[in-house]
C-alpha cells in the first residue's frame, strides 16, 4: 500500500504520518509513505525528524498546485489524505488570493490527479469553520455551508469541488470537518500555541473582545484517529464531523492557561475583535461515532498539560518561529 500525505510536515498532517510510521495505525502497518510539502513558513522538515530516517517515508518538496508533480507522484498511490491547505484565518482577511489558490485549485488539482490515477480512496481534511457560526446545538453534515471568513470560504469551495468529483465521476472520496486542534507541534501563530510560548516568555496574551467566543478543542491525536478510521472505512461521498467535546469560551480557555502557567489575569491584554469573528462552533460527531466507532480518548486537562510540557521543553523548535506571529483566538 502507498499512502500520499498532502501538507505531511505541518501541523496535523505530521502527527498524522507519524502516527502512521510509529504502528499507530495496523491496517496501514506496511504503508510506503510519501510526504508532499511545500515547506511555506507552517510547514516544517523538523516535525517528521523522528521518522525521517524510516524507509518507507519519501518527503517531497513541492506545491500541490504543480499538476506535473502531482501527477508523477499520484501513480500507484492508494489512499491521499489532503491536509496540505493555507489555514489561518487572520493571514486570509489581510489577502485571500493565496488561500484561493492552494485550498481551491490545489485541492481540484489534487482531486484530478487522482482521478486519472484511479486512487481507492481520497480523504479531503476540511474544517468545521465551514459551517459558520451556531448560537446553540452542534452542526450535523447536513448543514448549509454559510462561512464568514476568506479561509473558510476557500476550504468550503474545496469541500464542494471534492463532493462534485464523486457526484460526477465516482471518485471515492470522503471529506471529514474538525473542531479546533491542540496538541505538540502547532505553529505559534494559533492561539493555544501563541498563548502558551508568550506566557514562557513573560509576555502578555493577546484576547479578542471579550472572549467569548467558544470553540470546540480536539486534540491532534484524535483528530488523526477519526481521519484514519475514515481513510480504512468511510463511506465514498459522506462527510464526517470529527469533534472533541470540550467546549470552552476562549477567556476560559485563556484563565486555564494562567493556572496551569503560574500567570495572572494581568498578561492578558484586550484587543480588538477579529473582522467576521465567529462566535460559537459545535461539530455533531454522532455520524462518525455510529458508523466507525469514533470517541475523542484524550481528556482534555491532560491533552493541555501535555501540550504546554511539549513547548516548555521544545523551545528550539519554537523560538525561530515566533518573530511575526499573529495575534488570534
Amino acid at each position: 500500500m502507498r499512502v500520499l500525505i498532502t501538507g505531511g510536515a505541518g501541523f496535523i498532517g505530521s502527527h498524522y504520518a507519524r502516527q502512521l510510521l510509529g504502528g499507530a495505525y495496523p491496517e496501514f502497518a506496511d504503508a510506503e509513505v510519501v510526504v508532499l510539502d511545500k515547506l511555506t513558513y507552517a510547514g516544517n522538515r523538523a516535525n517528521l525528524s523522528t521518522v525521517a530516517d524510516d524507509p518507507r517515508l519519501r518527503f517531497v518538496q513541492g506545491d500541490i498546485c504543480d499538476a506535473a508533480l502531482v501527477g508523477e507522484l499520484m501513480r500507484g498511490v492508494d489512499v491521499v489524505v489532503h491536509f496540505a491547505a493555507e489555514s489561518h484565518v487572520d493571514r486570509s482577511i489581510l489577502g485571500a488570493s493565496d488561500f484561493v489558490l492552494t485550498n481551491v485549485v490545489g485541492t481540484d488539482t489534487l482531486l484530478q490527479a487522482a482521478l486519472a490515477a484511479e486512487v481507492g480512496k481520497f480523504v479531503h481534511v476540511s474544517t468545521d469553520e465551514v459551517y459558520g457560526s451556531i448560537d446553540e446545538g452542534s452542526w450535523p453534515e447536513e448543514h448549509p455551508l454559510e462561512p464568514n471568513s476568506p479561509y473558510s470560504a476557500a476550504k468550503a469551495g474545496s469541500d464542494l469541488l471534492a463532493r462534485a468529483y464523486f457526484r460526477t465521476h465516482g471518485l471515492p472520496v470522503c471529506v471529514t470537518r474538525c473542531s479546533n486542534n491542540y496538541g505538540p507541534y502547532q505553529f505559534p501563530e494559533k492561539m493555544l500555541p501563541l498563548f502558551i510560548t508568550n506566557l514562557l516568555d513573560g509576555k502578555q496574551v493577546p484576547l479578542y473582545g471579550d472572549g467569548g467566543n467558544v470553540r470546540d478543542w480536539l486534540h491532534v491525536t484524535d483528530h488523526c484517529r477519526g481521519i484514519q478510521l475514515v481513510a480504512e472505512s468511510g463511506r465514498p461521498g459522506e462527510m464526517y464531523n470529527i469533534g472533541g467535546g470540550t467546549e470552552l469560551t476562549n477567556r476560559e480557555l485563556t484563565e486555564r492557561l494562567l493556572t496551569e502557567l503560574g500567570a495572572d489575569a494581568s498578561m492578558v491584554r484586550p484587543v480588538a475583535d477579529r473582522k467576521g469573528h465567529d462566535r460559537r462552533y459545535s461539530v455533531d460527531h454522532a455520524k462518525i461515532s455510529a458508523e466507525l466507532g469514533y470517541r475523542p480518548t484524550v481528556d482534555f486537562d491532560e491533552g493541555l498539560a501535555g501540550t504546554i510540557r511539549w513547548y516548555r521543553e521544545n523551545r528550539a523548535w519554537w523560538e525561530p518561529l515566533k518573530p511575526g506571529a499573529l495575534v488570534t483566538g
